[in-house]
């Protein structure tokens, strides 16, 4: 067994499953979406992406862009979010809401497009 591969694997996995965790729930209900469930998102998401960063296969270049697609949308979330409850006269309100799971979906579903290329490459793989 590869430890490398199988903390690759994990991290992937990780990310996807913090991303869903995050995600699901009332689209415009802040109460269902937990802030540090964002944040853990984020850091299991730049930590996938730098175990990336090895890779130098066309496959591993595709996991790195899902992994950057991720991080970006999952920063852009947070910074919405920062800006909301701290800057913004409104605070977060349900609009914002909105665009903070809106913008975590899009991670998530680049999540779910790297969860497929590992099992796809997992199940290429020969003995």
């Amino acid at each position: 067994m590869n430890i490398e591969k199988v903390f690759f694997a994990f991290f992937i996995v990780l990310a996807l499953t913090l991303n869903f965790g995050f995600f699901l729930g009332g689209i415009d209900q802040a109460a269902h979406h937990n802030v540090y469930e964002l944040f853990a998102a984020i850091v299991v998401s730049i930590i996938a992406t730098i175990l990336k960063f090895g890779d130098r296969t066309h496959l591993g270049a595709v996991f790195l862009a899902t992994s950057l697609v991720a991080d970006l949308q999952l920063i852009s979330a947070a910074i919405v979010w920062g800006y909301a409850a701290h800057i913004a006269a409104s605070g977060v309100t349900q609009d914002t809401v909105v665009v903070i799971v809106s913008l975590s979906g899009g991670a998530l579903l680049a999540n779910i497009t790297s969860v497929i290329l590992l099992l796809a490459e997992t199940m290429s793989v020969r003995r």
